[in-house]
């Protein structure tokens, strides 16, 4: 059952929206303020999430709010990855979450949390305990990044790939599980904080990994997943048939379904992170998710 949308994944990072064709981000106060009024007139009872900002920015918020962008959701997401890649301590989580409280009165989850096995299991491992300890019972949504290691045969989301040393590998380690669905350390402990704790776990087209996840998210006991549906991945051959196997797949869980990623022939570059042309046109994707699977 989809419980809530959200409107593009991490809008405020450069690997995720093109800064140079919206520096100021009015494109995409526009997309998403389209976008949530087609969802809401569509399906009222759909929760509409704003795009989980990764980094933390109570700026970036309060210009969405300057462009009316908010009107219409009934929350806004954050992403933090403190042993990984932010430049804060994986203790200030709940000052991270009261810096966007403070400019915002709609509420704030936490669509994605992790931390990477890969200088040691045992990091990964004192991560998600802390991470526990400082969101469950702060926040209303919590989705743990993620149940599987990213194959190595794929590439991760950035902006310069192997120039970017160990902080690129470190993508291909934020799984519970290995890519081949060897159990890690945390995995165990992971099981300690369901259903409270969820998953946050992207699907590639046609990705061979569903059945699997699906029958250990069941065995974790997770309820609240968050996955997406890419707008680029829409156009492809036989997408319909894919998007129909893998929401079926998921419909016992009360999911959170991210919409992202422009077509190359809808956007201002060919590009996925581009702004579209017409923001209707992704507005009118996302009512067409909402008819078929909502």
């Amino acid at each position: 059952m989809i419980e809530a949308v959200t409107f593009w994944n991490e809008p405020n990072n450069k690997s995720h929206w093109d800064l140079e064709l919206d520096p100021e981000w009015r494109l995409y106060a526009q997309m998403v303020k389209t976008a949530a009024q087609a969802v809401k007139a569509e399906r009222p009872q759909v929760l509409r999430v704003l795009g989980g900002i990764s980094p933390i920015d109570p700026g970036f918020m309060l210009r969405l709010q300057e462009f009316d962008a908010v009107a219409d959701l009934d929350a806004v997401a954050v992403h933090g990855f403190p042993l990984d890649w932010n430049l804060w301590p994986i203790h200030d989580w709940r000052g991270k979450v009261a810096e966007i409280e403070a400019v915002t009165q709609l509420p704030v989850w936490v669509t994605e949390v992790g931390v990477s096995s890969f200088g040691a299991e045992e990091v990964q491992e004192f991560g998600l305990r802390r991470t526990a300890e400082l969101l469950c019972g702060r926040v209303d949504r919590i989705h743990w990044y993620s149940l599987y290691d990213l194959p190595r045969a794929w590439e991760a989301t950035t902006r310069h790939r192997e120039a970017e040393g160990s902080s690129y590998y470190r993508h291909f380690h934020m799984g519970l599980l290995l890519e081949d669905g060897t159990p890690k350390r945390a995995l165990e402990q992971f099981a300690q904080y369901t259903p409270e704790l969820g998953i946050c776990q992207w699907f590639h087209f046609e990705d061979h990994r569903l059945d699997a996840a699906v029958e250990w998210l069941k065995r974790l006991g997770v309820r609240r997943l968050r996955t997406g549906l890419s707008w680029a991945d829409h156009l492809r051959p036989d997408a319909q048939r894919w998007f129909d196997r893998m929401m079926l797949s998921l419909e016992d869980f009360d999911l959170t379904v991210t919409f992202c990623f422009t077509p190359e022939s809808k956007g201002l570059r060919p590009h996925h992170t581009s702004p579209p042309q017409e923001p209707r046109e992704f507005a009118d994707f996302c009512v067409e998710m909402m008819r078929r699977y909502s």
